[in-house]
């Protein structure tokens, strides 16, 4: 599997639903360039930075993570450079590493059908807090170009985190457009709320972790009709 280009400034690896692997995103700035999000495991991000390097692209010096959720943040660990996470995600990570400190590889195990998948022949399953705690907004300057990395109300979590890539009118949105975990039914007053965040952006590429890219105007009628429950 390969990297998709978006822009010349954006790229994503694609998600993967043998093993219920969400988009990796990938942004490159000026000097050093930003992940979006860091997968399942080791081997997802191991693949990522494989299909980096094929492009000849560098690995990223920071990784934002949009949710707290195994799939998107099970492969912090194993990232080049630093993470960033909201407070809420951070609090989310450090909850579950306190909970489940002594069997976080059963816990894992028995609310993810695909762990199995993810983690052959017992190998072990690590979670680790964010490097870098932001609250509300941040902006990221990688020399010229700006990434703004906002949170969001999400039917989903109420960790979400967008990412946003204005001069590439390029949003990553993680799973912000799903159902809440694990009957998906949606919660239509924070539906509405993260519609209306959406439609005040100029972007032209939607970019959710397990769904292909969709334009502006097709993400927000799917998320109308709640294609995503």
């Amino acid at each position: 599997m390969g990297l998709t280009k978006v822009t010349d400034r954006v790229y994503y690896y694609p998600f993967d639903d043998a093993k219920d692997r969400p988009i990796l995103g990938y942004i490159r700035g000026d000097g050093f360039s930003v992940a979006v999000d860091a997968g399942h495991s080791a081997a997802h991000v191991q693949e990522f930075y494989s299909a980096l390097r094929a492009q000849g692209l560098a690995l990223p010096a920071l990784t934002v993570i949009t949710h707290w959720h195994w799939d998107h943040t099970l492969g912090m660990h194993a990232v080049s450079g630093k993470t960033m996470a909201s407070r809420r995600t951070n609090a989310h990570l450090k909850e579950l590493i306190e909970n489940h400190k002594d069997d976080l590889d059963e816990y894992i195990r028995s609310v993810d059908a695909y762990a199995g998948a993810e983690y052959p022949d017992g190998e072990p399953v690590i979670a680790v807090p964010a490097d870098i705690v932001y609250e509300d907004s941040s902006l990221i300057t990688a020399g010229r170009l700006q990434i703004e990395v906002m949170e969001a109300p999400s039917s989903h979590t109420d960790d979400t985190t967008l990412v946003y890539v204005p001069s590439e009118k390029c949003l990553f949105l993680g799973d912000s457009v799903l159902g809440e975990f694990p009957d998906w039914k949606i919660d239509w007053e924070k539906m509405n709320r993260l519609i209306a965040r959406l439609e005040a952006l100029d972007f032209e590429y939607a970019l959710s972790g397990h769904w292909k890219m969709q334009t502006k105007d097709e993400v927000l009628a799917d998320m109308r009709a709640g294609i995503f429950d």
